[in-house]
């Protein structure tokens, strides 16, 4: 049996810190895609030659048209749907230029940390929730 394919993604936790409660940036995939109609924390696909921050950089300029200035490594998620595999490296992104609007026509909205864990996420997303809890705790 071939082994699957992993592929390595670029997350983004867009974080407001300016508020009372730290707030974070959320998307809806899109319904025809894998994992579709969850929320998720923008990126995407780190391509050939393209370091992480490179593509971190491309995607949330290209999925919700914001410019980081300044990230820092939150957590690596290695994730097996079964039908895919993934690997997530996430950043937190709480300095950047412009405002999060999507601009592949997927919905979004802005959410309290604390309301996270009771919102549906793929799978691999859930490290990341634990993990922004624990930061911001």
């Amino acid at each position: 049996m071939a082994e699957k394919k992993v592929v390595h993604v670029a997350v983004g936790v867009i974080v407001d810190e300016g508020q009372e409660t730290q707030r974070v940036f959320l998307t809806r995939r899109h319904l025809n895609v894998h994992q579709g109609g969850k929320w998720e924390f923008p990126g995407g696909k780190v391509e050939t030659n393209e370091t992480v921050a490179q593509a971190l950089s491309r995607e949330l300029s290209e999925e919700v048209n914001i410019e980081p200035l300044a990230c820092q490594p939150l957590l690596k998620v290695e994730h097996d749907y079964g039908d895919k595999q993934v690997l997530l490296d996430v950043y937190l992104v709480n300095h950047f230029n412009g405002q999060p609007s999507p601009q592949e026509g997927q919905e979004s909205a802005w959410y309290d940390i604390g309301q996270l864990a009771d919102i549906d996420f793929p799978e691999a997303n859930v490290a990341i929730v634990e993990a922004l809890a624990a930061h911001y705790d």
